[in-house]
């Protein structure tokens, strides 16, 4: 199953993402993010991590850095924060 996603999202990131502007907040960009958190949590952790990454990609949100963590969570990643600052 997780094979069957991350070919869904490298899909998206071959034949539609191209046709609209960037405009992904974060890095890695939204896409990128899913395909690690799918490999790294797997197919239904790595699901919800990625979809809950994608709704925080908003104008309301200021992005910046968010990798996916060592651990299972739906917010963003604090630890990157710290690299910034």
């Amino acid at each position: 199953m997780r094979i069957i996603l991350i070919a869904f999202v490298r899909f998206y990131q071959k034949f539609i993402s191209p046709i609209f502007p960037p405009s992904c907040r974060f890095y890695p960009t939204c896409s990128s993010y899913m395909i690690v958190a799918l490999k790294k949590h797997g197919p239904i952790l790595g699901l919800i991590m990625g979809v809950a990454r994608v709704l925080r990609c908003n104008p309301f949100n200021r992005g910046g850095i968010d990798h996916v963590p060592d651990h299972f969570t739906i917010f963003r990643n604090r630890e990157n924060e710290r690299e910034v600052r």
